[in-house]
């Protein structure tokens, strides 16, 4: 069997080719005013973080009695 090698990617982020080709960087920028609210991001870690560990001692459990 041979190796697999990982592949070079060519694609280059947006902001570095733009910076490249010398074109305007400033249409490119966020409004100063920018405030994303992640609030419900933060609840729905926590929610998976309570339920993988539950699953987690769930299957603990189990292992000792199965």
């Amino acid at each position: 069997m041979s190796k697999r090698r990982k592949r070079k990617s060519t694609s280059q982020p947006v902001a570095y080719q733009a910076a490249k080709s010398g074109a305007d960087s400033s249409a490119r920028k966020l409004p100063d005013n920018f405030n994303p609210d992640y609030t419900y991001v933060k609840q729905d870690l926590r929610t998976i973080g309570i339920l993988a560990g539950i699953f987690i001692t769930i299957l603990v459990i189990l292992s000792f009695i199965l």
